[in-house]
């Protein structure tokens, strides 16, 4: 039997997530999560297998989550599950260690598949995703790719319209590191204010709320 942890602040997407893999015989899923903080409480209490986690949440929450679940439960597979496509945030939840990465959008059965895959010890990627990320070359490659994961994080909230009290909230930093990440993207990336910033969002597709 392979032990599901899921995690997502939405009620309604954690509900459908469970009656979807409720009808496979080898799926159990032993929770549910809307938060980082109560995903890392559960590890430390039950044996999880893989993690199914949104990388939007309150509290912990993207790329960081990633790295704690790993730092304190190295056994444990974790597949992403989201609305963004971009190759560069898929590329980064990978490094970040997840094995797996699925589209909101696809249909349930590359989700199940995707888990027994990546339980099986091997790793998945969404069959949308594949063309990006295999055939992206170097060249394709946008300029905030040189950006840290972190400022990568902020350029995300920054584009979807966040304040910097807001982003603070969202990534667990104080709103004075928010403001300094800032200062750093903007300076790597050329972009000397926010009528700039916003024009880069649009332009790379990251105006919405990328990080769900």
């Amino acid at each position: 039997m392979i032990r599901i942890l899921i995690a997502d602040d939405h009620r309604i997407v954690r509900s459908g997530l469970r009656q979807i893999l409720a009808t496979e015989s080898d799926l159990e899923v032993l929770g549910e999560a809307s938060q980082g903080s109560e995903v890392m409480s559960f590890l430390r209490q039950n044996r999880v297998d893989i993690l199914v986690s949104d990388l939007s949440m309150p509290g912990i929450s993207g790329l960081d989550l990633i790295r704690r679940v790993l730092a304190e439960a190295p056994g444990i597979r974790i597949i992403v599950l989201s609305m963004h496509n971009e190759p560069q945030l898929v590329s980064r939840a990978l490094r970040a260690g997840a094995v797996g990465y699925v589209t909101k959008d696809s249909d349930p059965a590359v989700l199940i598949a995707a888990l027994r895959k990546v339980s099986a010890g091997g790793r998945y990627i969404d069959p949308v995703l594949v063309d990006a990320m295999v055939f992206g070359g170097a060249d394709d490659a946008p300029p905030h790719e040189i950006l840290s994961d972190r400022e990568y994080e902020v350029l995300l909230c920054l584009c979807a319209g966040l304040s910097l009290n807001d982003i603070g909230t969202k990534l667990h930093i104080s709103a004075k590191t928010v403001a300094t990440h800032k200062a750093r993207l903007m300076q790597k990336l050329s972009i000397d204010n926010n009528a700039e910033l916003m024009r880069y969002g649009i332009q790379y597709g990251l105006t919405q709320e990328r990080m769900g």
